[in-house]
């Protein structure tokens, strides 16, 4: 049992190398990879020290409401690689952060983060492969419809060369260490020590903000009966410590600031006292959102148990549930039932109910029904004319132009170019007109005792006109001879 904890304890801290390792892997494949960019030669440059620089600069600006200005950051990163390559033009600079920034998001993915792959041997002697996922850059919408960056967990890690470490514990072991140093003397790995102590500081917030985001979407997926609650009192003593712990390290190294002999050392004082005086604010900055953490949990609290649920998927409740129920034990099936009308019903708070409104229900008389129902009162319609297709005029310009000499017959091509030059409505209203005279039957003209009467005859030749196509039919206006016999033409 002691060897099988052992192996255990082994493979766990094996994973997190693994996982650590992992975590730098994108930023040596910046460097593997420079070489194969096309549009310019970026074997000058030391990638995997920009893409620390870009998630050191994207680290530092951000807070709780907003994240790191990409354009900024691109600047500061642009700033870095023309100092590893000065006599390069301030384009390829440019060219260059925005290269290593989209590489550390990983714009080409489909979810724009990494995975890799390791293995663990288990106790009983088994090797087996896991998937560690993980993004180091996020692009984040901001309150005010701007994306921002913001760097995640593992990018902090990266930072401070760690991963998957208590935060609290890290955090006090970091003063420790940071006090020690500026005891000794020892400035420059006290420098060293203060920035990890603020991107301790900085993955702190960065996990509260995190809790709070997770309780804006869906408050259930959030524990707030005994986990956050834990957290926030662990928070408040959080902040406590560090409050005391940095005001006597702050104290500490104004001290060596002042009586310090030479530049150098004045110097690296001067900047110390800047990062702790950071740290501080950054620890208001998490007091204040501790704060306000109950209040934003009662608020989506509210507005979420009023927001109107799905409807979820059909259930037949009387075969999928009934029937089987009633297959199986009266134990096991209260188990099953409990658990359906648990997850069914869900946490749904019935709305308030005033002991006014209670009153005035039941001294309220109940309105009298007709028997037969309401009147149903007829609706005013108004008679509206449809507006005719075409112009009143055109009708009169048409008869006209279809008054025809008998023995002067005319091609639907002639009639249109006519009709153009009267009126701009009247060639669509001869095609028509033209098309119905191509399909009437002469019976009926005959049985009204008409003499004459218009006719449209396809004899095949194509129509040659810029609107309209097809036959350039024949309109003649012929005459019926009445037969005694028959009464036909």
């Amino acid at each position: 049992m002691v060897l099988f904890v052992a192996a255990k304890i082994v493979d766990v801290g094996f994973a997190q190398r693994v996982k650590a390792l992992a975590c730098t892997a994108p930023l040596h494949d910046l460097d593997a990879h420079k070489a194969q960019v096309q549009t310019a030669d970026f074997t000058v440059y030391q990638m995997s020290e920009l893409a620390l620089h870009a998630i050191d600069s994207v680290t530092l600006a951000m807070d709780f409401d907003t994240g790191a200005d990409p354009q900024q950051v691109t600047a500061d990163l642009a700033e870095q690689a023309a100092q590893q390559s000065p006599d390069r033009s301030g384009a390829e600079h440019h060219k260059v952060a925005r290269w290593v920034l989209e590489n550390l998001i990983n714009v080409g993915s489909a979810d724009r983060g990494f995975r890799a792959l390791y293995g663990l041997t288990t106790g009983d002697g088994a090797y087996r492969t896991y998937a560690f996922d993980f993004k180091l850059l996020e692009e984040v919408p901001g309150t005010d419809g701007e994306i921002y960056l913001r760097a995640t967990n593992e990018a902090v890690n990266v930072l401070v060369g760690a991963l998957e470490v208590d935060i609290e514990s890290a955090q006090i072991a970091a003063d420790l260490r940071l006090d020690t140093l500026i005891r000794r003397g020892r400035l420059s790995d006290a420098q060293a020590a203060a920035q990890s102590a603020r991107y301790r500081t900085i993955q702190y917030g960065e996990m509260l903000r995190q809790k709070l985001e997770a309780t804006g979407r869906d408050v259930r997926s959030v524990d707030w009966l005994t986990e956050m609650p834990a957290f926030l009192d662990e928070a408040v003593g959080h902040i406590e410590a560090r409050y005391k712990a940095e005001n006597a390290i702050l104290l500490n190294i104004t001290e060596i600031r002042d009586a310090a002999d030479t530049a150098d050392r004045k110097r690296q004082a001067a900047q110390l006292v800047e990062i702790v005086r950071e740290c501080l604010c950054r620890h208001e900055q998490l007091q204040a959102a501790v704060q306000l953490a109950g209040r934003r949990f009662r608020a989506e609290q509210d507005r979420q148990t009023f927001i109107p649920t799905r409807a979820g998927a059909t259930l037949d409740l009387h075969a999928q549930l009934l029937v089987p129920a009633l297959g199986i034990s009266v134990v096991a099936a209260d188990v099953v039932l409990g658990a359906f009308f648990v997850h069914s019903v869900g946490p749904i708070v019935p709305p308030a109910l005033r002991l006014s409104d209670l009153w005035c229900g039941l001294i309220t008389p109940p309105a009298e029904r007709e028997v037969l129902g309401g009147v149903v009162t007829e609706p005013e319609l108004d008679e509206v004319e449809p507006d005719p297709p075409f112009p009143g005029e055109c009708y009169e310009l048409l008869d006209e132009l279809l008054d025809l000499d008998p023995d002067a017959p005319r091609r639907l091509s002639g009639l249109l170019e006519e009709a153009r030059e009267i009126h701009p409505w009247l060639p669509s209203l001869v095609v028509v007109r033209v098309l119905a005279l191509a399909a009437q039957e002469i019976h009926a003209a005959v049985r009204h005792g008409a003499t004459s009467v218009l006719m449209a005859i396809d004899d095949g030749t194509p129509l040659r006109d810029r609107e309209f196509a097809g036959s350039d039919l024949i309109v003649a206006r012929a005459a019926l001879i009445p037969d005694a016999e028959e009464g036909a033409a």
